[in-house]
């Protein structure tokens, strides 16, 4: 069975930086991209960033890149985002999904894509 789940989440002042997890289990990371996207109130769910599958290569969307950096450990099968220079509209629940498929974050409804989520963690950045 595939499981997700995020943590790491809470509340910062802007400019600040937070390291989200997500512990993994019931498949390889040679057979499946892992990705992290957001959901802020009103707003659809949004590719931030993917960890391709066999390769291993990483792809970021442009309002992220720079500051996100995703990686993860394979011993540990566990996922990470390191947000640095966070922003007031970074504010949002962050999920981390995955599927056997390769990496797609800019297409619309690029979330279903993906067929198993976490329950997201809230990310929460003050002015």
């Amino acid at each position: 069975e595939v499981q997700l789940v995020e943590s790491g989440g809470g509340l910062v002042q802007a400019g600040g930086s937070l390291r989200l997890s997500c512990e993994t289990s019931g498949f390889s990371f040679n057979a499946y991209s892992v990705v992290w996207f957001r959901q802020a109130p009103g707003k659809e769910r949004e590719g931030l960033s993917c960890i391709n599958r066999i390769d291993g290569a990483k792809y970021y969307v442009d309002s992220v890149k720079g500051r996100f950096t995703m990686s993860r450990d394979t011993a540990k099968n566990t996922v990470f985002l390191e947000m640095n220079d966070l922003k007031p509209e970074d504010t949002a629940v962050y999920y981390c999904g995955t599927g056997e498929v390769s990496c797609l974050l800019n297409a619309k409804g690029a979330a279903h894509w993906y067929r198993y989520w976490g329950q997201g963690t809230q990310v929460t950045v003050s002015s």
